[in-house]
């Protein structure tokens, strides 16, 4: 019998969004396989893709959702920033691929293949190259194969050349398999750029569950990822079914690229980074305010 079975008339419904990949479902594993006592909150989950759910934040869908950093710069009203839950990219990140070497230049008169434009892949791109540049959306779990092809492989941009792709989540770790060139780590030129790890993605609570449901939401949180770091092995194997194209091995080194001391705690190294992210986001025009995070903290 799960921890959670004996449900009560009185319990808040928290409806959690998080994105298919290896990383989110190991963070909800004791959450969503009811490992933890929750008391009254009962947690219903949703795997969706991040930009999917940065679109759906903006209606405030999910009390507690996964959310790219880029997306928070326009959701500070709706949501607050959990400090745990981050995925930091500690010199090493979102990757742009090519089937050949190119240099920053050529790619900046190419065209990219995104996995969407409120990512913070997205936005670390235009940094990258120095202002906005000309792509085409596509499901992250696509981009590989579309850049392999070096087209849009259907839909209504069908056949519309491709340069490069901006590729997320599992594929930092496959796009060799397809015979693709690394042209550049977003985490690796951010970290060269300002000495911090690249801040990509956070879990955000929805304001108006009012203060003392946003902590005690927060504290559940935290305790999840807690408990699949205290149980790895377990957690692995639950988050191994969402991870594409991953053995165990691998699925185990992408969850410890993105699961980790920062995943618990921002820290104040890593709230400073959420804060140059996006100030440096707006000095270069893709971010349209200056938007200062705000963090739950224990």
């Amino acid at each position: 019998m799960s921890l959670n079975s004996e449900k009560t008339h009185d319990q808040v419904e928290i409806k959690v969004g998080h994105s298919p990949d290896p990383d989110d479902a190991f963070m909800f594993y004791a959450l969503a396989k009811d490992c933890i006592e929750t008391g009254k909150y009962s947690f219903t989950h949703q795997l969706v893709d991040i930009e999917t759910l940065n679109h759906k934040a903006f209606e405030g869908f999910y009390e507690l959702t996964a959310l790219s950093l880029h997306a928070y710069a326009f959701l500070s009203d709706k949501y607050i920033l959990c400090n745990s839950g981050a995925s930091m990219g500690d010199n090493y990140g979102p990757m742009l691929v090519a089937r050949k070497p190119m240099k920053r230049e050529e790619l900046k008169k190419g065209t990219i293949v995104v996995p969407g434009t409120l990512t913070t892949a997205f936005l670390a791109c235009g940094m990258y190259l120095g202002g906005p540049f000309d792509y085409v959306l596509a499901p992250f779990d696509q981009i590989l194969d579309i850049v392999e092809a070096g087209e849009i492989l259907e839909g209504e941009h069908k056949g519309k050349k491709i340069d490069a792709g901006l590729i997320i989540h599992e594929g930092q770790l496959t796009y060799q398999e397809q015979g693709l060139h690394l042209i550049a780590d977003m985490g690796v030129w951010w970290m060269q750029e300002t000495g911090y790890p690249l801040p990509l993605g956070a879990n955000g609570i929805r304001r108006d569950l009012g203060a003392t449901a946003m902590k005690e939401v927060h504290r559940l949180l935290h305790e999840s990822i807690q408990y699949g770091l205290e149980h790895r092995k377990e957690a692995v194997e639950y988050a191994l079914q969402f991870g594409r194209g991953l053995d165990l091995g691998l699925a185990d080194r992408f969850v410890g690229m993105y699961v980790n001391d920062w995943t618990l705690d921002f820290s104040q190294r890593g709230r400073e980074a959420v804060a140059l992210l996006l100030r440096r986001g707006y000095e270069c025009g893709l971010i349209p305010q200056m938007v200062e995070p705000e963090f739950i903290l224990d």
